[in-house]
C-alpha cells in the first residue's frame, strides 16, 4: 500500500496544533521504543527522523497522510514526546500538562492511540500509567510490541503474556520495523478505527504529488 506523507507541523503548545480536520492517530511510548521507526515502515518513507538518542522528540510532530489520487489528507499521524529518559524528565513533565494532556484529552479528530512497548524489557509503570490514562479519558487505543525480531519467538510469547497482564489488555500486536511484521495488521486497525479507505486502483489515476518528496525539511 503506497501513501503520501508530508511533516505538517511540530506543536509544544495547544495554540501551535493545526486546526481539527481529518482523524487523526497518536503514537505515543517510552523514549526509544522505536516510535518514529513504525511511523517510516508504516508510510514506507524515511518521514519521521530517529535518533540514536532518546528523548530528541519534545512537541507533538503531526504529519498529514493521503492515498495517492486524494487531493487532501486522508488522515494524520501524530509523534509524541517519549517518556522514561532521566535526563529529559522534568521538561517532559511540565510539557505534559501543557500540551500532551490537553492533546490527549480534547483534541476533537483524535481517532486512536497506539501505545509503543518493547517486549525485550519487562513491564515499565510509565507503560501502565499511560494505558490506565487512555482508558480513563475514554480514548481507544491499541498497544503495539516493537521490536519483535529481536525476541526469540520461545521468549517472545510469555513476554507479551507478561505485558497482557502489567497494562489490562486482551490483544497486543507484535511488529517490525525492520522485517516489515504487523504492518498490515496495525494498517488495519488504523482503516477501522479511522473509516479511511484507499481508492480504487482501477478508477483513480493519480496525480502527480503536490508534495513532493516525502521526507521532513532539514
Amino acid at each position: 500500500m503506497k501513501v503520501f506523507a508530508q511533516f505538517v507541523a511540530a506543536a509544544t503548545d495547544v495554540s501551535h496544533f493545526p486546526a481539527p480536520g481529518p482523524p487523526e492517530i497518536a503514537f505515543l511510548g517510552r523514549s526509544n521504543v522505536g516510535k518514529s521507526s513504525v511511523i517510516n515502515s508504516l508510510l514506507g518513507n524515511k518521514v519521521a527522523r530517529t535518533s540514536s538518542t532518546p528523548g530528541r522528540t519534545r512537541g507533538i510532530n503531526f504529519y498529514a497522510i493521503r492515498w495517492p489520487g486524494r487531493p487532501r489528507p486522508d488522515l494524520f499521524f501524530t509523534d509524541l514526546p517519549g517518556y522514561g529518559y532521566a535526563k529529559v524528565a522534568r521538561e517532559l513533565s511540565a510539557g505534559w500538562h501543557k500540551f500532551i494532556e490537553p492533546y490527549l484529552k480534547q483534541r476533537p479528530n483524535l481517532a486512536l492511540c497506539i501505545s509503543l512497548v518493547d517486549p525485550n524489557i519487562p513491564p515499565q509503570p510509565g507503560d501502565q500509567q499511560l494505558c490506565e490514562f487512555l482508558r480513563g479519558i475514554g480514548r481507544p487505543h491499541v498497544v503495539v510490541a516493537t521490536k519483535a525480531d529481536r525476541v526469540s519467538s520461545n521468549q517472545l510469547q510469555p513476554s507479551l503474556q507478561r505485558l497482557k497482564e502489567a497494562l489490562g489488555t486482551e490483544s497486543i500486536l507484535t511488529y517490525s520495523a525492520r522485517t516489515g511484521q504487523g504492518r498490515d495488521a496495525l494498517w488495519k486497525q488504523i482503516r477501522k478505527c479511522t473509516g479511511a479507505q484507499e481508492p480504487d486502483p482501477e478508477t483513480t489515476a493519480p496525480p502527480a504529488d503536490p508534495y513532493g518528496d516525502a521526507s521532513r525539511p532539514s
